[in-house]
């Protein structure tokens, strides 16, 4: 399915929509709408990103997956995990994909056989040890990850024919390139659509390993690439000589992040099986926003009129991210990287969570996440509905007792709303 609306670029209409080519006429393959796949640092967030519209989830247990200082699932977290992902129908899929020592094997094979008794829908792996661990002792699905660098067809036929379900490519790809793939490799294929970007072949990097001791390879990364450098000379110890001349410094191997919105058609035009989302680490409110976006504009392609709608971007926006890139995908030569900042912007000030909506009363319970008060214009984020904003106008607490601001951490909160609001939905500041 091709769009019908055809524009040489991303840019304004009269309307508030932005139109983008397809650059496909006709596809060597039947089109499917892809799975979103959406990253789960810990249960709630794995809540948020399947109410607001992921088909699949990605985690981390305790060990072997690469964010070590993310919450992360104990086992009974995962088994919890999987009920509540399997009872809405969608999937969920568990990262092992450290690059293990020997020491690791042991504790490997236990927690493979964990997975596959818990009945997760697949495995991510990056090390070929790990997967012949995982044929030798399970049923497990396996993904082959993104830190396995796949570049090329021949090497993701070779991972197919190992035995992998699916291939997470590389994200130095353009899709010309991912096209081939797909046209030469019967399994499925994943890429990275939104999220951090890292300054080595899809985060397989030593830097902060050797900086810090901190081996970014066994999930233990320091993003040692986003700080401040500058030059010395050999023989002029002492003398710092700036890479860049803004006052803050030189970040010369801090990307932008990766943000393929705007040319959503031709992702899915490349074959792709899976949409990823990054962002183990991120928030509540970067997970239910990005999913949101996403969801609406998978679901407007397979409507048959796509169009990227300026909401949409507002939203894209509103999240904590660094300057936005396609970075590889389209080979436009643009520079990915940022030279003068290192920390994302900051985010919409994200308020709380709709936990309970009393139509009778039009008040909604609050669970708090950031201090609010009397007088505060706030807009709630649906996971279905339309975003609406409108003013504080009274508060209690759980006890029914008149207050006028909540000042503590997740502290329960009683207001009245203008409009009906869907439980799960988020609460920020205008």
């Amino acid at each position: 399915m091709s769009t019908n609306i055809v524009k040489g670029k991303w840019e304004k209409g009269k309307g508030k929509s932005l139109f983008i080519t397809s650059p496909f006429s006709h596809l060597p393959f039947p089109l499917k709408k892809p799975e979103l796949l959406a990253p789960a640092g810990n249960f709630e967030k794995l809540q948020a990103a399947l109410i607001y519209g992921a088909d699949a989830i990605y985690f981390g247990g305790k060990n072997f997956s690469l964010r070590a200082f993310g919450d992360n699932f104990t086992r009974d977290e995962i088994l919890k995990a999987v009920d509540f992902t399997h009872a809405l129908g969608k999937k969920i899929y568990a990262a092992v994909n450290i690059f293990a020592h020997n020491r690791d094997i042991a504790d490997l094979a236990d927690y493979l056989k964990f997975l596959d008794r818990a009945g997760v829908d697949a495995i991510l792996v990056s090390d070929l040890g790990v997967l012949s661990l995982a044929k030798e002792l399970t049923n497990l699905k396996i993904h082959v990850s993104t830190q396995a660098n796949v570049t090329n067809w021949r090497a993701a036929k070779f991972f197919s024919d190992l035995g992998a379900s699916r291939i997470v490519l590389a994200r130095e790809l353009t899709c010309a390139e991912i096209l081939e793939i797909k046209s030469n490799c019967a399994a499925e294929l994943e890429i990275f659509v939104h999220g951090a970007m890292c300054i080595s072949y899809s985060g397989r990097c030593w830097l902060s390993k050797f900086l810090t001791g901190r081996d970014g390879n066994q999930g233990a990364c320091t993003h040692s690439c986003r700080w401040k450098y500058n030059l010395v000379e050999e023989t002029r110890p002492g003398e710092y000589f700036p890479i860049g001349e803004d006052e803050r410094g030189s970040y010369v191997m801090n990307s932008k992040d990766l943000c393929l919105l705007p040319y959503l058609d031709k992702v899915i035009e490349s074959g792709v099986t899976s949409l990823k989302i990054e962002g183990r680490m991120k928030s509540v409110n970067y997970v239910a926003g990005v999913v949101k976006v996403y969801r609406a504009a998978i679901d407007s392609y397979f409507d048959g009129a796509f169009e990227i709608r300026s909401e949409w971007l507002d939203e894209l926006n509103k999240i904590a991210h660094r300057p936005y890139t396609s970075g590889f995908f389209m080979s436009d030569g643009k520079p990915t990287e940022i030279y003068d900042m290192s920390k994302p912007s900051r985010s919409s000030n994200f308020l709380g969570i709709v936990r309970a909506f009393d139509a009778s009363t039009m008040t909604a319970t609050i669970e708090q996440r950031g201090k609010f008060a009397i007088g505060e214009r706030v807009e709630f984020f649906q996971p279905h509905g339309k975003t609406f904003s409108q003013t504080i106008t009274a508060m209690r607490d759980a006890d029914g007792l008149e207050i006028s601001s909540a000042p503590h951490a997740q502290q329960i909160v009683k207001i009245p709303v203008a409009d009906p609001v869907e439980t799960w939905s988020l609460m920020r500041e205008v």
